[in-house]
């Protein structure tokens, strides 16, 4: 008897062997790069780590940690009271490490650790944002400023390596906003340089009136001329309203808070400036 004639596969199962074998493959390939990649790179982490040698000609490091100051990429919008337009926070970060750490180094971590410090911050400036006008960036950035100063500074681990971080921030306005508010602050810019104006004057008329009556001072006494007495008494009360008028100018302003009770304004008269003679 002949032995039957040996059955060859079919075309449809030779391709599938072949491409299991060839996914097995490509399975072991990569496992076996991807351990590699991982063993090269803590090894690169480890080398850089360590203080590289010091040449001959090298200058001496600078004293104390590495650090590394970054402003976040884009501003951070946060609405305002409303909904309708926002703040923008322009944020600064100062990223540094307590550990001996190259520059590479501390910038891939930088950049590892930057968007949580982003998002961080983003919430601080939408708590404080969501109950103020869209008109109050300065009080945003006065409440920011003290979130921000009672947790200075952030930190953030990875393995060993820990990174801190000390946000600071500004804020700006909504660009669509600047057009309404733009003649009230022309108002206001009006207003201050008239305050300024006359608290200048009633500051320079209570100096010349303390001046003048120091100077007739000098020539009272029992035999003196009525005129320097009245003259005299006349320089006193000039100098207690003027002193009053400043008193009136801080009192409404509200920079200068004063605790008095704010007399009436009274400001200078013609006839209680100087006299362009020279004293008696």
């Amino acid at each position: 008897m002949t032995d039957a004639p040996e059955q060859r596969p079919r075309p449809a199962d030779l391709w599938r062997q072949r491409g299991v074998r060839g996914l097995t493959i490509a399975r072991d390939v990569s496992v076996r790069g991807w351990r590699w990649w991982a063993r090269t790179w803590d090894r690169l982490v480890a080398a850089l780590q360590d203080e590289a040698p010091v040449g001959a000609g090298a200058g001496p490091s600078p004293p104390g940690p590495l650090i590394e100051q970054r402003d976040a990429p884009r501003l951070i919008a946060v609405p305002a009271r409303g909904y309708v337009y926002s703040f923008y926070v322009r944020a600064t970060f100062a990223w540094s490490s307590p550990a001996s750490l190259r520059a590479e180094v501390l910038s891939w971590y930088v950049r590892y650790f930057e968007p949580n410090a982003i998002q961080r911050l983003t919430r601080l400036a939408a708590d404080a944002a969501r109950n103020l006008p869209p008109n109050r960036a300065a009080d945003l950035e006065v409440a920011l400023q003290r979130a921000l100063a009672d947790d200075p500074v952030w930190r953030y681990k990875r393995g060993e390596v820990i990174i801190t971080c000390r946000p600071d921030a500004t804020v700006r306005l909504d660009e669509r906003i600047l057009p309404a508010l733009k003649p009230h602050i022309d108002r206001l810019v009006k207003l201050e340089y008239q305050f300024d104006e006359q608290l200048r004057q009633a500051r320079y008329a209570e100096e010349l009136s303390r001046r003048w009556t120091a100077i007739l001072n000098e020539h009272v006494d029992e035999t003196a001329d009525q005129d320097i007495t009245d003259a005299r008494d006349h320089m006193l009360t000039a100098q207690q309203d003027a002193a009053r008028w400043i008193n009136e100018l801080l009192s409404h302003h509200p920079d200068h808070p004063t605790d008095p009770t704010p007399s009436p304004s009274i400001p200078p008269q013609q006839t209680r400036s100087a006299p362009d003679s020279s004293p008696p």
